[in-house]
């Protein structure tokens, strides 16, 4: 009689008994559907980059460039995918990239986005640019019991005292990181911005961010501050403060992109973590993917961590065309420690609200165990550049390990 010891403690395929219809089977669904629920106006914002949006399309596509090599008869029944990020554990090497105005996509925004997030254990990042307010994600997330850690982003665009008063506050709700965008000095031409245009619909705010003299949110981008004299002698050491950012807070840097920058922002102890992003392909259009800098930057970071403790390695994020669980798994391997998506929250929020966000969570939690199965290994530690692949240029067909 054929064995099948362990079967059963496999978890079962997510189930379609779900009060959401149609269901969607994979993120291209609910980017889809979701899509076609929100306004064509925001729709267009949301899934656009700058200019020919060529680095938005690269960003996907260089996922499709490394295959995953299969290996057969080893004990994978269970598998640990879990992870820690922003000093505490999460339940996989994946999270929210703090995104704008999420409630374009849906009445509850950040806060359904929250919601789901801590049921499914995951980090999140808020965007300065959020459309409900930190105390209210925050709140969220305790409500359902969620134990996830969270992160506050700020663009720069606003002055020091604000960032300086934005950053106390979130220690004071604690949040336990702040993701410093860096790759903004300024905006990429944003075409679907210029045909229609960037103010928030009548009753919409941007309720972190407060106008010093006013005391009022605003409700729209223009016109507020941005410096593009900004460097790291400016930045870091003014960051590093702990009357700017309160001790216990880490900080990351987002929208690093060349090694060069990865061993700059290691020369600055408070930096615990980078993330290569091109600000989903909204900033310099043309650039490379995401996934193309990262051997790079990740091997910027081995060299970094060679010499320190494991308490104080320098971690490295990616975000950018993350669009399946098999993806997550590449960018591991290649070494990313944690990957992040900021659009595919919003795409779940306009294709069922909460419940959509948590279906995509749902998928990539289970397409990225089903690779790390496939694939031989058990934990996360095990996957590195030798899972994977590629093709040969010039010899269809031709296999070549990393």
């Amino acid at each position: 009689m054929a064995s099948n010891v362990g079967a059963e403690r496999l978890p079962p395929p997510s189930q379609s008994k779900m009060a959401i219809s149609p269901i969607a089977w994979t993120i291209a669904d609910i980017r889809r559907q979701g899509s076609a629920k929100i306004d064509a106006k925001w729709a267009e914002y949301i899934n656009s980059g700058s200019m020919d949006s060529i680095s938005t399309q690269a960003n996907e596509e260089a996922y499709n460039a490394y295959r995953i090599v299969p290996r057969i008869l080893r004990n994978v029944a269970e598998v640990d995918a879990s992870t820690t990020i922003f000093g505490q554990k999460v339940s996989m090497p994946f999270g929210f990239s703090p995104a704008a105005m999420h409630c374009l996509a849906h009445p509850e925004g950040e806060v359904a986005t929250s919601r789901a997030a801590a049921k499914a254990n995951i980090a999140m990042g808020l965007s300065h640019w959020a459309t409900r307010s930190m105390e209210d994600v925050r709140k969220a997330s305790a409500e359902v019991g969620g134990t996830n850690p969270y992160g506050i982003q700020s663009s720069g665009a606003s002055t020091r005292s604000g960032m300086q008063t934005l950053f106390k506050k979130a220690s004071e709700l604690g949040y336990r990181a702040v993701i410093m965008t860096v790759d903004a000095p300024t905006l990429g031409r944003r075409l679907a911005e210029y045909r229609n245009g960037i103010n928030l619909p009548p009753g919409m705010k941007f309720p972190n961010i407060v106008d010093e003299k006013s005391g009022e949110s605003p409700a729209s981008f223009v016109g507020l501050p941005r410096d593009a004299s900004t460097t790291w002698d400016k930045l870091l050491p003014w960051l590093s403060d702990p009357d700017v950012v309160p001790e216990g807070m880490e900080i990351w840097l987002k929208g690093v992109y060349a090694p060069e920058d990865v061993y700059m922002a290691a020369t600055y102890p408070r930096v615990k973590g980078v993330i290569i992003s091109n600000h989903g392909g909204r900033q310099l259009d043309g650039c490379p993917a995401t996934l193309e800098a990262l051997p790079d930057c990740a091997e910027a970071a081995r060299n970094i961590n060679s010499t320190r403790s494991p308490e104080n390695k320098l971690m490295l994020g990616i975000d950018g065309g993350i669009r399946r669980g098999t993806d997550i798994f590449k960018a591991v391997a290649l070494g990313a420690d944690m990957c992040f998506a900021g659009r595919i929250p919003i795409w779940g929020l306009g294709y069922a609200g909460e419940a959509g966000v948590s279906r995509a969570i749902q998928l990539l939690r289970e397409e990225f165990e089903m690779a790390m199965r496939l694939a031989g290994v058990t934990k996360l530690s095990q996957i590195n550049k030798h899972c994977l692949a590629v093709l040969t240029t010039g010899r269809p067909g031709i296999m070549s390990r990393l």
